[in-house]
């Protein structure tokens, strides 16, 4: 085992690719192989391949999150992770992009089946793309804790609130953020909501200006209410101010 021990830190990469063959590698051995980032693709494949290591979680997450493992080796890895090892993967700077979208995916394919518990967790915690999918989770607590995730963007709160079926409670939540119902795009998607409470419309459309409520009024989905009230505040602003005559 020392030899292997010594191959393993051998600064040559076919070195290295011998080493991830050998039969004798063992878990704790292949894991400090795969930290050697420069450690090729071909020596990856040979890891993956080993019978007494295939499912090894911790080799399988190494190798998932190894800058050099071939996509046809990591991307099918995915699936085989826990639901917080695919978290991991997904918030690790050194991944690249196409892994972590594929590892945010497997998660939300899983959403039906995880617990309350873990939806909470992965709603603060998760990436921002997972955050704003957990922003339509049928539990409260859940979707707010979401608004939190630091990791969530503006722009993904407006796609959210933009699609069809967004339901009134996140409307009301956003409504009720202290950061983010004071963001212009975020308002703008809120007053093309049909839940937003009129009493906020009437504040966000106050602040907007008239382009943009001109905009806003050609969106189908608007209420009647909503869509009569912008109406008579373009009317308001484009109406002449009566200037008073000074006293004598």
């Amino acid at each position: 085992m020392s030899d292997l021990l010594q191959l393993i830190h051998d600064p040559s990469p076919e070195v290295l690719c011998t080493a991830a063959g050998d039969p004798r590698l063992t878990e704790e051995l292949a894991l400090a192989l795969l930290e050697r980032h420069d450690l090729p693709a071909s020596g990856l494949e040979q890891v993956a391949k080993h019978p007494a290591l295939k499912k090894s979680p911790k080799v399988r997450l190494a190798l998932v999150t190894h800058p050099h493992t071939p996509r046809f080796i990591s991307l099918p890895l995915l699936r085989h992770l826990r639901t917080f090892e695919l978290m991991q993967v997904a918030l690790m700077p050194a991944v690249a992009a196409d892994v972590k979208a594929a590892a945010d995916e497997a998660i939300r394919n899983r959403l039906q089946t995880i617990s309350p518990g873990e939806r909470l967790t992965l709603a603060k915690r998760a990436s921002g793309r997972l955050a704003a999918a957990l922003l339509l989770d049928a539990e409260p607590r859940i979707a707010e804790a979401a608004l939190q995730n630091p990791q969530l963007t503006e722009g993904l709160i407006v796609k959210a609130l933009m699609r069809e079926r967004t339901p009134q409670a996140l409307a009301e939540l956003v409504c009720q953020h202290p950061k983010w119902s004071l963001r212009r795009e975020v308002q703008r998607a809120l007053l093309r909501h049909p839940g937003t409470p009129l009493g906020r419309v009437l504040v966000f459309a106050r602040s907007l200006p008239s382009e943009a409520l001109r905009e806003i009024m050609r969106q189908s989905r608007l209420s009647e209410n909503v869509r009569a009230y912008l109406a008579r505040e373009l009317e308001s602003r484009a109406a002449p101010k009566v200037q008073r005559e000074p006293l004598s």
